[in-house]
């Protein structure tokens, strides 16, 4: 134990210091008060009521987790030497019951303190009762048997002191060092259950997001078989029609409705194509293609008329192998949330190049932005900020991008001028041998 305070290992061995020093002085006043005996009476109470005022701070102190007077313990064992000795001294003398304050001060030096502390505190104690038994020896007879014994027993009772405080710290260590290992355990145990829960919520909304796509690619299926014959027919007839017509104002009326026939099968074949299972195959990609793919779709959503949608798309972009479908999927979700956080004219920026071998896509939209408490949320399963939102999106989309070499998608700024989503993606260099310094950037594009 430190001389200025103790450890949480060493609060059982200052408790038992306490309760020492507290239960001598309780003794004491018993000895002086009750019990018929010529006695100083008012010179024991006046020494009784100082080593009272001592304990008392001495546990306040302790309390706060310091010990009273930690810097001078050598003026302590000299103070408690003289104290003891004057009790005696007031009482009968050498066969007094004070001697005993002896065994109990060097108890308290023991668990306290350091066993070189201890022994000098011995020494200064044996002083004191050699003094003790010299000053009375000029009126009584000394017991020198009895004296002596006194001292070895001084002795005894340092010596066993010290072992006992150092079992007791030892003890209280090992305790303490169990129940830190215990808490490490126990943190241990809550960090793997969560990081499990976690993993349970993302099997769980990836099921559920493939459930929803599942549904929706029947749907689309149904729609697709139901609408297409029908289409097919009229689109027969209509060129049957034009064939056979001589009137050139009606064939390119017809030549219109045709027109307008195979907009519409298109539309259906991109319906098809996006609702379709997704194919987990590797290959070759070029991120321009996977963002037309992604835009072409979108352009079919409700919230996209009115709004600008311009392209930076770096020329001569490598190629990367991925997932096609997936990445169609991550961008046009990212697409879709851009579209919904831009007011009607507002512009969203669809961004690609190179940085440090890996394709950087970003998009930028300039509508409301994401609240700053939100920033560490977005990517949480089942987290949303709409009305309407389920919280699988951005999640989903960070899962894929995460499973490829190098992937890595975060937000990278989001205020009241609008959120900037960055996503980056490895380039293989055994597949290319483009470098960033050849890359060109293409005009903006616009549309509405």
């Amino acid at each position: 134990m430190s001389v200025g305070n103790y450890q949480n290992s060493d609060l059982a061995a200052e408790a038992i210091t306490l309760r020492i020093r507290w239960f001598g002085l309780g003794i004491g006043c018993v000895l002086v008060n009750f019990l018929p005996r010529e006695i100083n009476q008012f010179r024991l109470n006046l020494l009784l009521s100082l080593g009272a005022i001592y304990a008392f701070l001495d546990t306040v102190w302790s309390y706060r987790g310091r010990v009273f007077l930690n810097r001078v313990p050598l003026a302590i064992s000299l103070m408690e030497a003289i104290f003891i000795g004057m009790l005696c001294f007031f009482d009968i003398g050498l066969e007094s019951p004070f001697r005993f304050y002896y065994y109990l001060s060097l108890l308290v030096f023991a668990f306290r303190y350091s066993p070189t502390l201890t022994y000098t505190t011995l020494a200064l104690h044996s002083v004191s009762y050699i003094i003790l038994a010299f000053t009375l020896k000029m009126n009584v007879e000394i017991d020198w048997t009895s004296f002596i014994m006194n001292l070895v027993l001084m002795g005894w009772v340092t010596w066993a002191g010290i072992a006992l405080a150092g079992l007791v710290k030892s003890a209280s260590k090992n305790l303490a060092a169990l129940n830190e290992q215990l808490k490490q355990n126990q943190a241990l145990l809550e960090h793997r259950i969560e990081e499990r829960t976690y993993e349970l919520q993302q099997s769980q909304a990836l099921l559920v997001q493939q459930e929803k796509q599942a549904a929706f690619g029947l749907l689309a299926a149904g729609i697709a078989h139901e609408v297409g014959n029908p289409l097919a027919a009229i689109s027969s007839l209509v060129q049957m029609m034009n064939i056979r017509l001589k009137d050139d104002y009606t064939k390119e009326q017809l030549q219109l409705v045709d027109d307008q026939l195979l907009r519409i099968q298109r539309t259906l074949r991109e319906l098809v194509d996006f609702s379709r299972p997704v194919m987990m195959e590797y290959s070759l990609v070029n991120m321009n293609d996977v963002l037309e793919v992604a835009l072409n779709i979108a352009k079919y959503y409700k919230r996209r008329k009115g709004k600008i949608v311009e392209t930076h798309f770096a020329e001569n972009l490598p190629s990367i192998r991925s997932v096609r479908d997936l990445l169609v999927q991550v961008f046009l979700n990212l697409i879709l949330n851009a579209l919904d956080a831009t007011e009607e004219g507002d512009s969203i920026v669809i961004t690609t190049d190179i940085v440090e071998n890996r394709i950087r896509i970003q998009i930028r939209d300039y509508g409301h932005g994401i609240k700053a408490e939100d920033h560490e949320s977005i990517f949480k399963p089942y987290f949303t900020t709409k009305e309407t939102g389920t919280g699988l999106g951005l999640f989903v989309c960070k899962n894929i991008i995460q499973k490829f070499d190098g992937g890595k998608m975060e937000l990278t700024e989001s205020s009241a001028e609008g959120t900037l989503f960055t996503v980056l993606l490895g380039i293989d260099s055994s597949i290319n041998s483009s470098s960033e310094t050849s890359l060109k950037l293409d005009h903006p594009s616009q549309s509405e």
